[in-house]
């Protein structure tokens, strides 16, 4: 049976979890809300799939976007500036 490459074995979490995982893994703020107004008139979210009429995200897509939302580690604010 030929396997399709696209699909991968990740797992999938639904809306809710997604916003939930993110704000327990990375102690960034995201509220399901906030992961569907992204998915309607954005780019700037995280990468999901559709089940039907059910967004799933991968855990790894929501790792990748969580951590590019955290800046630099600085030691001062004028640190800031030099590093972005």
């Amino acid at each position: 049976m030929k396997e399709n490459a696209e699909i991968s074995p990740e797992r999938m979490l639904r809306r809710a979890q997604a916003a939930k995982y993110v704000v327990e893994t990375y102690n960034v703020p995201c509220s399901p809300k906030t992961l569907a107004k992204l998915a309607c008139v954005s780019s700037e979210g995280p990468p999901f799939r559709l089940a039907g009429r059910f967004p799933l995200y991968p855990v790894s897509g929501l790792d990748a976007w969580a951590q590019k939302k955290i800046g630099p580690l600085v030691r001062s604010t004028s640190e800031i500036r030099r590093v972005a």
